[in-house]
């Protein structure tokens, strides 16, 4: 299909215009119907995409056959591919959840929810800086609205500080955008690294503050230390399958440092190599240490999933930043555990506080729930997951972390920082399933039981754990396969086009 890489970003934009129209933007149970099928069509789209990204082959799409520098370029690879078919999984999980009545609290649930997937779907596909800065407004535009779904004070004080530091990261983006097209006259990636590698050393030094600016916005869409801050108040806040969608979006800041600085700034010839790498490394482990505290003074389950998300992004950009082609494969496979079950924490949450009354989802005593068992294994497999426990997904994730660490140095650094905060999680994750499921008060339970679709999204993001597993050696190798590619140069044909 020689369209293929553009149809993850029109499925969405034409299901969420669609959605805004008279014959459906009345009637909630239409929306969520023609919404749902959008999702299961895209998750085959992308499935095929990876498949057909498996065979080795980048696919280039021009719009308008513009040739570089001057066209827009999408680009489909195993990187591209993999992320793309994450996000829609995650979507049809976080859809499937929000039909049980979150949805109806708030207007324009649907149509935002594909915006946002359009925006996603879009920076991991292309091939171009300002277009990535497009596509950014466009996930942040649609990700304001849907963290004021349903509104509150909570809501609007998380909101207020997301949309300020966000507008703050757009600004400094355009800037590094101005300053590198004054330099190199272009803004396509592959174009930019070859004249890069061929810089005069009087451009050096401007080059080198425009990717300094670069790894401050992207360090702000990861959340690394210290501009954190914003994260766990926001997706603590957010309604369940909001929070579950949020999962991936600070993946999206990782996504963007392996891509454009991967790119950019690879080689040993090239005057930026290895950029900023040395300060990744210390604000990855530093980001990693204050999450697991974090973690551990959270006071209600919510707030402490919000800093489980931060664990991930620590653990991430520290491997990250040691740049080797397993180091990245590592990335890549804990990627996937750690945005899946994380959204799945995130939806468990929702269900176990409704069943505690007035608690909700507090780290106090409250009453017994009404399914116990049913909820509690649930988080007993999550907690194991998270913590990183055979023979589940994020013990493989974390050895592998682990051992892409070969010098005695960095091996000393990273081991110790990722096993001190596994063990600060362990204990924080024991200490908040013993309070919700065995500090109970004289109350009585109550008789609100779990929807069906709801325990169908939790225990499907859930199995993605064992499923890691199972097939991991396809998984791991897949992983490897697209850091070699993403090691290779990105050489974009100026003829041909679509």
């Amino acid at each position: 299909m020689q369209h293929l890489p553009i149809l993850p970003i029109l499925i969405p934009l034409l299901t969420a215009a669609l959605l805004l129209l008279p014959p459906f933007q009345t009637m909630l149970s239409r929306q969520r119907w023609f919404s749902g099928a959008s999702l299961l069509l895209l998750v085959l789209v992308s499935a095929f995409g990876l498949y057909e990204s498996a065979f080795g082959a980048t696919n280039f799409y021009l719009l308008g056959n513009w040739p570089q520098p001057f066209g827009i370029v999408l680009v489909h690879d195993r990187l591209a591919a993999m992320f793309v078919l994450l996000t829609a999984v995650l979507a049809l999980a976080a859809w499937l959840f929000s039909i049980g009545g979150e949805d109806g609290l708030g207007a324009f649930y649907h149509p935002l929810l594909h915006f946002l997937l359009m925006g996603i779907n879009g920076a991991f596909l292309t091939g171009d800086l300002f277009n990535l800065f497009v596509f950014f407004e466009v996930l942040l535009i649609s990700s304001y609205g849907l963290l004021m779904h349903s509104g509150g004070k909570a809501r609007a004080r998380a909101g207020l500080h997301y949309v300020l530091m966000n507008l703050a990261g757009s600004a400094v983006f355009l800037l590094a955008l101005a300053l590198l097209y004054a330099a190199l006259g272009t803004l396509n990636i592959a174009d930019m690294a070859q004249k890069i590698s061929q810089l005069e050393p009087s451009q050096v030094p401007l080059v080198k503050a425009a990717a300094g600016m670069l790894l401050l916005v992207f360090g702000l869409k990861a959340a690394v230390l210290p501009l954190h801050f914003w994260l766990p108040s926001a997706y603590s806040a957010a309604t369940p399958a909001v929070a579950a969608m949020f999962a991936v979006m600070t993946k999206i800041g990782v996504y963007c440092l392996l891509r454009v600085f991967g790119t950019l700034f690879a080689g040993y010839d090239n005057p930026l190599a290895d950029f900023g790498q040395q300060m990744l490394w210390l604000a990855g482990l530093a980001t990693l240490l204050l999450a697991a505290m974090g973690v551990v003074a959270a006071q209600s389950l919510k707030k402490l999933i919000a800093y489980l998300v931060l664990v991930s992004v620590g653990s991430l950009i520290s491997v990250l930043a040691i740049g080797t082609v397993p180091a990245v494969a590592a990335v890549l496979y804990y990627c996937l555990h750690s945005t899946l079950i994380a959204a799945a924490l995130f939806l468990l949450a929702d269900l176990i506080a409704k069943q505690r009354g007035t608690v909700a989802d507090r780290l106090v005593s409250g009453r017994p729930l009404q399914q116990p068992v049913l909820l509690g294994s649930l988080f007993i497999l999550a907690a194991l997951a998270v913590v990183g426990m055979p023979p589940l997904s994020g013990f493989v994730g974390k050895i592998w972390l682990l051992q892409a660490a070969t010098d005695a140095s960095d091996k000393i650094a990273l081991w110790s920082v990722v096993l001190l905060s596994s063990l600060l999680v362990l204990i924080a994750l024991t200490r908040a399933g013993s309070t919700l499921f065995w500090r109970l008060n004289k109350q009585q339970a109550g008789t609100e039981r779990c929807g069906r679709a709801q325990l169908v999204a939790v225990f499907s993001l859930l199995l993605s754990s064992p499923l890691l597993v199972i097939f991991g050696d396809a998984v791991m190798q897949f992983c490897l396969l697209a850091a070699q590619q993403l090691h290779t140069p990105l050489l974009l044909s100026t003829t041909g086009g679509h």
